[in-house]
């Protein structure tokens, strides 16, 4: 049966997806580079202005900060609960026949993950930065670890390529 899969959906979707990411710029010895100091400044401006506040410095900075429960991660979770709960209906109805269309009645269940997911969705979320520049100073590798969906953010906004790789810009991009 797949309601143990429905609970697992539901229990993980207020929980973030970690992700350790490292980037890569021009060093300090690069002409036209960016200096370190600028580039931590961009770093921090970024954290504020999703209103993060530094949790910690040293090595590795942390910032701290408060991520929302949203409403249509909600909604979507209250859907894909109604379709699993129709499904485990169609297939005790077939077995239980003796029950009839009673066992539909199960996907009332459904609004209660809305609930659910909105009382703990709501939390506080860290972000780890690293910054680390090579022996030749030639380059500056950023390492990152949060939330998925947050280094997604933050590599787009500041234009940042990751280690290893190079930007190809895709045919709808402007």
């Amino acid at each position: 049966m797949s309601v143990p899969g429905i609970w697992s959906l539901v229990k993980r979707a207020p929980q973030a997806a970690k992700k350790r990411l490292t980037f890569e710029v021009p060093g300090p010895a690069v002409e036209g580079a960016m200096p370190l100091d600028d580039r931590a400044r961009q770093i921090f401006r970024y954290f504020k202005r999703y209103n993060y506040t530094v949790k910690e410095t040293g090595e590795v900075i942390t910032f701290e900060g408060i991520y929302a429960a949203d409403k249509g991660q909600a909604a979507a979770l209250v859907f894909y609960t109604f379709c699993g709960m129709a499904s485990v209906a169609l297939v005790l109805s077939i077995l239980v026949p003796s029950v009839g269309n009673w066992w539909y009645g199960l996907t009332l269940v459904s609004p209660v993950t809305y609930t659910y997911y909105m009382q703990k969705g709501t939390r506080p979320e860290q972000f780890k930065v690293k910054m680390v520049t090579a022996d030749d100073e030639k380059t500056t590798d950023i390492v990152v670890e949060g939330d998925k969906e947050e280094i997604e953010r933050f590599w787009k906004e500041l234009g940042l390529v990751e280690k290893g790789k190079v930007y190809v810009k895709g045919m709808l991009e402007a």
